[in-house]
């Protein structure tokens, strides 16, 4: 009898560090790509020179300061039209091609289209 107890509070404990360990076990990395202060390209790593996977419609974003990307943050964020998210969108295009161009890089055409995605969720008419 006292051994069926001592065997039950084992697996109980051994229950709940598991399922407590589980979630910090889950937790992304930085990735091989560089992710937030990962060796992205910015720190010479292995994304040094080249897009990884996923990067191509960041690159442009790499071409801004902190302020320029919180600034166009809030630009987007106030938008309340597809219109007016396309133009605003275009123009930040259009100034990052400029800078792309006069840093020898080649600013490839975005992924996916933020104005689409917003409308989509109901966040501008």
């Amino acid at each position: 009898m006292k051994t069926t107890a001592i065997l039950k509070s084992i697996s109980l404990v051994a229950v709940l560090g598991a399922a407590l360990a589980a979630p910090v076990l889950a937790q992304p990395g930085p990735g091989m790509w560089g992710g937030m202060g990962g060796m992205g390209m910015q720190n010479g790593g292995p994304g040094a020179g080249r897009m990884g996977p996923g990067m191509g419609d960041r690159v442009g974003a790499t071409l801004m300061t902190t302020e320029e990307r919180t600034a166009m943050m809030i630009k987007m964020r106030a938008v309340k039209t597809y219109d007016e998210c396309k133009l605003v969108q275009d123009e930040q295009h259009k100034a990052m091609e400029a800078r792309a161009k006069e840093k020898g890089i080649t600013l490839p055409a975005p992924r996916q289209n933020r104005c689409d995605m917003m409308k989509a969720r109901g966040l501008i008419s």
